[in-house]
């Protein structure tokens, strides 16, 4: 069966009831791995949203949880700041970088398995320096004991897919509403041992997904992928309604079950 996972959930800021309730309710909805510390990270400091990061996950495995903790990347978090995508940014890198290792190596001493990491501005036409960026960073990070999914979305990754596919990460979340032309490219060239994690259910409208249209490209995929193949939201549901929130995790269960029983049927 294909792994159920959410990308991100709207947040109640400083209320461990809250926040235990939301993480309920997408487990109720049929979530496998939920996503904790999904909270937007440039409206505040970076060292108190890591703070906070390792309060909710400490939190939600003492529930009983299987959790995906949720971070920026080094290169969204500088891309988004004030030199927006200029030279001197990245050389931030150098002072970012260790904070990222010893973090991450943190959440593995937590007992965490997956971290994912939002890089959405591989959806952008970035510079040249940008894209040689990211293989040096992601060398670096890769030395956490940790599995890393890098998430993607609100677009297509285009001219990036093939740095993309090719990080030294354990896993890749595309937005396939956004742009599904990208799909077959991907199979194609994704490492034989990577996670996919396809975004099929559209996380900015209430419109509901076609199961039927979809399952199609799901028996595909796993014929492809196998145990590979996670399913989720196409970007994160942090600011959608919790209602239309709850609706979208219960579509991404529904069609990882819907792919569970007709290949059990077949």
């Amino acid at each position: 069966m294909a792994l159920a996972h959410n990308l991100g959930f709207p947040h109640i800021s400083g209320d461990r009831e809250a926040r235990a309730c939301h993480w309920q309710a997408q487990r109720d909805a049929g979530i496998q791995l939920l996503p904790v510390g999904d909270f937007a990270w440039h409206d505040q400091p970076f060292d108190l949203s890591w703070a906070q990061l390792f309060d909710e996950v400490a939190q939600a495995k003492a529930l009983g949880h299987a959790v995906k903790p949720v971070v920026i990347g080094p290169l969204t978090y500088l891309w988004q700041g004030e030199n927006n995508g200029s030279i001197e940014t990245l050389e931030l890198l150098e002072r970012l970088l260790p904070l990222y290792d010893q973090y991450l190596n943190r959440l593995a001493a937590m007992g965490v398995e997956w971290v994912q990491i939002d890089e959405p501005i591989l959806a952008e036409d970035l510079p040249q320096d940008w894209k040689n960026a990211y293989e040096r960073v992601y060398n670096i990070l890769q030395r956490a004991p940790l599995k890393k999914l890098i998430a993607t979305y609100y677009g297509g990754l285009d001219g990036n897919l093939g740095l993309a596919v090719n990080l030294p990460v354990d896993g890749l979340h595309v937005d396939l509403v956004q742009a599904p032309e990208q799909y077959q490219t991907l199979l194609d060239r994704l490492p034989t041992y990577k996670v996919l994690s396809l975004g099929l259910v559209d996380g900015r409208t209430a419109a509901a997904c076609d199961l039927g249209e979809t399952l199609g490209l799901l028996h595909d995929a796993h014929e492809r992928l196998g145990e590979r193949l996670w399913l989720a939201p196409a970007c994160s549901l942090s600011r959608s309604p919790v209602e239309v929130a709850v609706q979208k995790c219960q579509e991404v269960a529904v069609l990882a079950a819907a792919l569970d029983e007709n290949r059990a049927a077949a």
